[in-house]
């Protein structure tokens, strides 16, 4: 689903996620239509995809489909065909039947599943991933480090994750104990990079975020940006907006790519 044809990386962003509030960041999309509105105006500035996260009523991380269903066709009246892939993030509060219902009811069109999150409850990893087989669901495995590399190798070797069913996005950094991204990190994943992998993208935390996306563009990967997992710019400042921060990686890569903005495109 989130495959390119061209040489320019695709540019996905994560505007919100699980933990984050308005305390973190005033301009942090929690509401739906804060998140829809922050959605076009990523889009705009050449997001290519949204990676959703919703929070109920009192702000909290939600995995509740009639939410997601309700966000999806928000942001769809605004942005037709949008791609838009939803988590499965456990984010310390729901367990892997939980995650699983959720797919099961919603039927998403993408989702991303932390390899170390199903593999708390490994006897159900059969069923989210035949799940997502025969439902179309376009998975992308969150992967923190080596042993959930492993981990995933040894659920496709044993028929349980589909050949189709490869793509990845590495983790670079971590919420606790913090850890920001460092550019030694993306080298760091060249044997991972070298497997058999249709698609790996990469999101990195902390202010080293757009070197580090740009560093891993350069290596053939697809991008993750967003308040997610990084509140500030390239400069070390707090970042007025995602929408802000995807335009300077677009413009970023524009000059490393060597091509010229499209009309309409950030300058």
């Amino acid at each position: 689903m989130f495959s390119r044809k061209e040489a320019f990386p695709l540019i996905m962003v994560a505007p919100n996620g699980a933990r984050k509030s308005k305390a973190d960041h005033p301009n942090l999309p929690v509401a739906i239509g804060e998140i829809r509105n922050e959605t076009v105006a990523c889009a705009a500035a050449g997001a290519d995809a949204l990676h959703l996260h919703i929070r109920d009523s009192a702000g909290r991380h939600s995995l509740d489909p009639g939410l997601y269903r309700e966000a999806i066709d928000e942001i769809h009246t605004v942005l037709p065909g949008f791609p838009i892939q939803v988590t499965t993030e456990s984010a310390g509060i729901f367990d892997v039947d939980q995650q699983l219902d959720c797919l099961k009811v919603l039927r998403p069109r993408a989702a991303s599943i932390s390899v170390r999150e199903i593999a708390r409850r490994s006897d159900l990893a059969p069923n989210i991933y035949g799940l997502c087989n025969d439902e179309g669901v376009s998975v992308q495995h969150i992967l923190y480090d080596k042993n959930d590399w492993q981990c995933l190798n040894a659920w496709h070797e044993a028929g349980i994750v589909r050949d189709k069913q490869r793509d990845v996005i590495f983790v670079l950094g971590q919420y606790a104990p913090a850890k920001d991204a460092c550019l030694r990190d993306v080298d760091d994943l060249a044997p991972m990079i070298s497997a058999n992998i249709e698609n790996h993208m990469v999101c990195a935390f902390g202010p080293m975020e757009q070197a580090v996306l740009c560093a891993a563009a350069a290596q053939g990967a697809q991008l993750r940006v967003g308040f997610e997992n990084n509140l500030y710019t390239q400069n070390g400042e707090v970042a007025p907006s995602n929408a802000a921060n995807v335009a300077s990686l677009k413009n970023s890569l524009l000059a490393a790519f060597k091509q010229t903005p499209a009309e309409g495109a950030p300058q």
